[in-house]
């Protein structure tokens, strides 16, 4: 990784210099050791189709044995401190990465097609979930049937409870071959919740600090749409001018090929540095610097750097990816818990469930009464979506941070639940999920045809036609309408001006590249690798 290096161990500083320097190099072996431990046992499993233990779960149970092992054998404090998990560790270099993959490896036509659903699920559904995570929560304590929090606090513990990261069930769905709008909604929804997740979590410790000052909601909902807006227009904008740069510096010639990898390597993380800058969210900028320029700057770069760029990303974010399941594990089994509250935690797993399907079920319901009839979500997609929201890295990153934002006990109440949460879901519905698919029966829908064909034929961009009489009480359906043909107009503004705009090629050629299956981000390409 060679980014660790960052971290400087405040622990060993009593020691000498040469012993910190041993200290630190058998902290990084061990960490290097247990990626490719990791990265083999999680081979090994796939090899053999064992999809009871994902590769996050392996990464995690590998993390928390070292640690188990390390707080037995009590190692030395300036080893451990080498593992400590640093949220601005996280947040600055394991996470940027995986976040920009996840919008560079989205593959625009479904995610397109389904935009106005993810967008739905994304960020009114995240919204309910911690809203109602957070109401259960505090009217549970108001009841004495667990901790009793401040309601401010309980909001803030559902907006970080609220970002799912169904990595493991990404790669399942992968592996199996399930169907393309079902895919995109789980990765389209996950990718844009975090960011989400992140917004709401912010506001809520905003108002907390603020909560003398007696602030109104229609601040917070103001500051929100601030920072998500915010965010967005710096990473569309930073994908813009990385697509204009690379349209007209003329870089695509061979001998430059390694300065233009160098250039398209560095947008990233201005864009997320630009953000956290100004005070905006870097992960919401990031990604769509990711979606931008995936589908702009890409086209305008060298075949060798194509091929070069989507290699080293995916590189960089399976290793960062592998690394924070690690580090989870490994920071759960040496923090400091206050397991005295369990009634707390079972009770937070069950409000959990019952948000998830608040999220899910009345948003697929608002989703299905726009859209034509043979372009419904079906209840087992829905009962899938419902499934995959385990909670992963996100999570356990700001129930960390709320440690800190919170008074004593409380963060530590938040964050042993948190990580209890993130240990039960990723072993549990990470391991379940074939199963569930193949009890659902969404194994193998769009797994014949080529991607592009299959998806031409389910839903292309054409607009469905909206020929319906409307009486007055379809009033708000035909608004919803409205709104479902505007997502659709703007791809056809997409393709006849943007593109052309941006990049050196036309519309056709764009239009080809689409077609082709996109290797996702996480594990190889849509398709089972059977």
């Amino acid at each position: 990784m060679g980014i660790e290096d960052e971290i400087s161990p405040a622990d060993a500083r009593g020691s000498s210099p040469g012993k910190e320097q041993q200290a630190a190099g058998v902290g990084i072996l061990l960490q290097i050791m247990m990626l490719v431990l990791s990265f083999v046992l999680g081979h090994v499993l796939r090899r053999h189709k064992f999809y009871y233990l994902p590769e996050a779960s392996a990464s995690l149970l590998i993390g928390l044995t070292v640690g188990v092992l390390a707080n037995i054998s009590n190692t030395e404090t300036s080893i451990r401190a080498w593992f400590n998990f640093h949220e601005e560790f996280f947040f600055l270099f394991l996470l940027p990465p995986i976040i920009f993959q996840s919008g560079f490896s989205l593959s625009p036509k479904p995610f397109f097609s389904n935009f106005g659903a993810i967008v739905t699920f994304a960020i009114g559904g995240t919204f309910i979930s911690s809203i109602v995570t957070g109401v259960l929560v505090y009217l549970g304590g108001l009841m004495y049937l667990m901790y009793r929090l401040p309601f401010v606090e309980c909001l803030m513990f559902g907006a970080l409870i609220s970002a799912t990261d169904p990595v493991t069930v990404l790669s399942i769905f992968q592996e199996l071959g399930t169907d393309m709008n079902l895919y995109a909604l789980v990765f389209g929804e996950s990718v844009l919740n975090d960011a989400m997740a992140i917004s709401l979590y912010r506001t809520m410790s905003l108002v907390k600090s603020h909560v003398s000052s007696g602030q109104n909601f229609f601040m917070v909902v103001v500051r929100f749409l601030e920072t998500f807006v915010g965010s967005m227009s710096s990473g569309v904008g930073v994908g813009f001018t990385s697509a204009l740069l690379f349209k007209y510096a003329g870089l695509d010639i061979d001998n430059l090929q390694n300065l233009e990898c160098c250039l398209f390597v560095l947008f990233p993380y201005f864009s997320y540095m630009l953000s956290e800058g100004l005070g905006l969210s870097g992960i919401v900028s990031i990604l769509f610097t990711g979606i931008v320029m995936k589908h702009y700057t890409f086209s305008n770069l060298s075949e060798k750097s194509q091929q070069f760029v989507s290699a080293f990303f995916h590189l960089i974010s399976s290793l960062a990816e592998t690394f924070v399941f690690i580090y989870m594990g490994f920071d759960i089994a040496m923090e400091q818990h206050s397991w005295s509250h369990v009634g707390f935690i079972f009770f937070s797993i069950i409000f959990i469930g019952v948000a998830r399907a608040a999220n899910v079920f009345s948003c697929a319901y608002l989703v299905n009464l726009v859209r034509p009839a043979h372009r419904q979500i079906p209840v087992k997609h829905q009962k899938a979506l419902w499934y995959s929201g385990l909670r992963g890295a996100m999570a356990f990153a700001l129930a960390l941070q709320s440690v800190h934002d919170l008074p004593e006990g409380h963060g530590q109440t938040i964050f042993t639940a948190t990580t209890a949460i993130v240990v039960l879901t990723v072993l549990l519905i990470g391991g379940s999920t074939g199963t569930m698919l193949e009890a659902l029966q969404v194994v193998g829908d769009g797994h014949d045809g080529s991607l592009g064909d299959s998806f031409e034929r389910n839903n292309g961009y054409i607009a469905p036609s909206y020929n319906e009489e409307a009486s007055s009480a379809n009033k708000i359906k035909m608004k919803l309408k409205e709104f479902h043909k505007s997502t659709a107009s703007f791809t056809a503004l997409d393709r006849n001006y943007l593109t052309p705009f941006f990049t050196s090629q036309n519309g056709d050629e764009e239009e080809e590249h689409d077609d082709e299956p996109m290797p996702s981000s996480r594990s190889g390409g849509f398709h089972g690798h059977s």
